[in-house]
């Protein structure tokens, strides 16, 4: 009896659909036109004999067998990038293309400084960068959208294993004049709470600095709007409050030409632990130390 297997492609397809929720979307997801793609879904449907999605003007939606069926697609397409993995592992060290998310709290105050580098010395290393959150990044290392990710720890980010980097302090900063006279260091206690501006929901960095704090009324009291630090350090420069810094950002200059200044926070664990995740058992281990190697070497 003759068996026909679904491609990677139909499979490719359904995925993009799911994620996306819509059918042009997904199409622009997989570069191809909205025709093909419906067609090679129903292609898959009739190839396993069941309907996958429910179809309507307004709503995409997937059957309970359709969602099972998403999971597993996952993982064979994981494996399939696997297959990849695997021959350029026996290659040279840190070729080919790698995807890697990075947050948006470490992206543009270390990307600039190891882009150069990495350039230079491996020249056949294609690297594809996201900006993301660290819960969208490690959805995206589970899924397979991503091959490693550069966060800050302690973060839950699954089955992963870690290669810790560097250690990146917290600062309080604030506008010049506002705590006179200014101490070498802040304690957790002599921040006003209602003075406090962190990052929004979603963001590591905010979860972070109030656990260094130890406080639990900040987490009630603190105004958690700013969507990056650059946006946070403008509303402390306009007088709106105090906020948290990690080293790295001071370092890259996010406080010249503004009258904001800083000092440690002085507190235990004021730090972040900045790290390179990948999936466990990753046949790209080795180059995933390597480029570790190269990341902290270039802090």
């Amino acid at each position: 009896m003759t068996t026909y297997l679904p491609t990677l492609k139909q499979l490719q397809y359904l995925l993009a659909l799911h994620d996306s929720g819509h059918f042009g979307r997904a199409a622009d997801a997989c570069f191809v036109t909205q025709s093909t793609l419906s067609a090679g879904i129903r292609e898959l449907e009739t190839l396993i004999g069941v309907v996958l999605v429910e179809r309507t003007r307004r709503v995409v939606r997937f059957t309970p067998l359709g969602e099972r069926i998403v999971e597993k697609a996952r993982r064979v397409l994981r494996e399939a990038d696997e297959l990849g993995d695997l021959a350029r592992a026996a290659g040279r060290p840190l070729s080919g293309e790698m995807r890697m998310s990075v947050i948006p709290t470490i992206a543009p105050f270390m990307l600039p400084r190891i882009l150069p580098r990495l350039r230079k010395e491996y020249p056949d290393l294609q690297l594809y960068l996201r900006e993301e959150t660290s819960g969208q990044a490690c959805e995206a290392l589970a899924h397979g959208r991503a091959d490693c990710v550069l966060l800050a720890l302690p973060f839950a980010c699954g089955d992963v294993e870690a290669a810790p980097l560097f250690d990146d302090a917290l600062h309080v900063a604030f506008r010049e004049g506002e705590i006179e006279p200014a101490p070498p260091a802040i304690s957790p206690a002599d921040i006003d709470a209602t003075r406090l501006l962190m990052l929004e929901d979603g963001h590591c960095l905010k979860d972070h600095a109030l656990a260094a704090c130890n406080r639990p009324e900040l987490r009630a009291e603190a105004t958690m709007l700013g969507t990056s630090l650059h946006t946070m350090v403008q509303m402390v420069d306009n007088g709106l409050g105090v906020t948290m810094l990690p080293q790295m950002a001071i370092d890259a200059g996010i406080l010249e030409h503004t009258h904001v200044t800083s000092r440690p926070l002085d507190a235990e664990n004021a730090a972040r632990k900045i790290a390179l995740v990948w999936r466990r058992a990753s046949p790209r281990e080795r180059d995933f130390r390597l480029l570790a190697g190269v990341l902290a070497a270039a802090r």
